[in-house]
């Protein structure tokens, strides 16, 4: 194919769910700039390095090829506002914003999910950006779910699990991972099934976090896993993929999700998901689960790294 449609091509890329970021540095002069970003993505753990890219028509290309570090801030869900203030061209970015000098002097972004202080590693050249290799000097990261962003929209996980609320019997059930092992229950009718509880008007995140806490596990809450929709049961599940700490659960046991095991789960709806997570699992990327309890839509996001 001797052309390729940019705009085309650009939202066939587009597809693809990514988080939100601001990249933050400084000028010369010592004045913070900063941009925002979706093209981030972790590259190593040893050493510690991140990278972003940056379009070589940017107005910051010249002040960030001479930086000798930047920041990555990763958005929360209800950081849309900070997102777009970024992205606009405006006279003074952080006059909008709350934020602080970080620990190895580029600008910290106040309630973001996570942020990234780095020393500049390397510059790639790379068609019409390069790329920006940074070594991780410091880091801190918060519970706060991460904002989203696919096919031109933010997207808002949590906050969509949320509006669920409103519904009736909405169920959260959580996959509560650990070493390649998921914690399953006795369903009481010889089977296996997922912890779940029904949610009441206190919503899907606190009932989340009762579920996680009747497990007697350290576990932290993660992302929404899959949406479904049960006709036959009249009801909403929401399940949540959830990272354990080492220890006993007060229920259950942590299974490897073979087929013999995937075979025991009295639910094909909830048997399906996990097969499906096993697969993901295995290569280290997700998608997030919209439809029916029979047919529905796998949307891709980040792997895990």
């Amino acid at each position: 194919m001797d052309y390729m449609d940019p705009r085309g091509l650009r939202d066939a890329f587009g597809t693809f769910m990514t988080g939100v970021t601001v990249v933050t540095s400084h000028d010369k002069n010592g004045n913070p700039l900063g941009f925002t970003a979706n093209s981030f993505t972790s590259v190593s753990l040893e050493p510690p390095l991140l990278l972003v890219c940056l379009a070589n028509s940017s107005s910051n290309y010249e002040a960030l090829t001479q930086a000798e570090g930047f920041a990555v801030n990763i958005l929360a869900e209800d950081q849309k506002d900070v997102s777009n203030t970024f992205a606009r061209k405006v006279d003074d970015r952080f006059a909008a914003v709350s934020w602080k000098k970080g620990p190895h002097g580029s600008p910290i972004l106040s309630g973001v999910s996570a942020w990234f202080d780095c020393s500049m590693h390397k510059i790639v050249e790379a068609g019409d950006h390069i790329i920006l290799i940074g070594k991780v000097e410091v880091y801190d990261a918060s519970t706060a779910p991460g904002l989203g962003y696919a096919n031109g929209a933010y997207v808002t996980p949590s906050a969509t699990a949320e509006a669920l609320n409103k519904t009736t019997n909405l169920v959260v059930s959580a996959i509560i991972e650990r070493a390649d092992e998921v914690l399953l229950i006795d369903d009481g009718q010889g089977g296996l099934a997922l912890p779940e509880i029904t949610a009441d008007k206190s919503g899907a995140t606190i009932a989340l976090n009762n579920l996680i806490a009747s497990t007697g596990l350290g576990a932290q809450p993660g992302f929404v896993y899959s949406i479904f929709e049960d006709a036959e049961r009249e009801r909403q599940n929401i399940s949540f993929l959830c990272k354990a700490g080492d220890g006993l659960p007060n229920l259950g046991s942590f299974e490897k999700l073979t087929e013999q095991v995937l075979s025991q789960i009295s639910d094909p709806a909830v048997a399906s998901m996990l097969e499906r997570f096993a697969n993901e699992n295995s290569i280290g990327n997700y998608g997030v689960y919209v439809g029916n309890e029979t047919s529905g839509k796998v949307r891709a996001v980040n792997s895990k790294g």
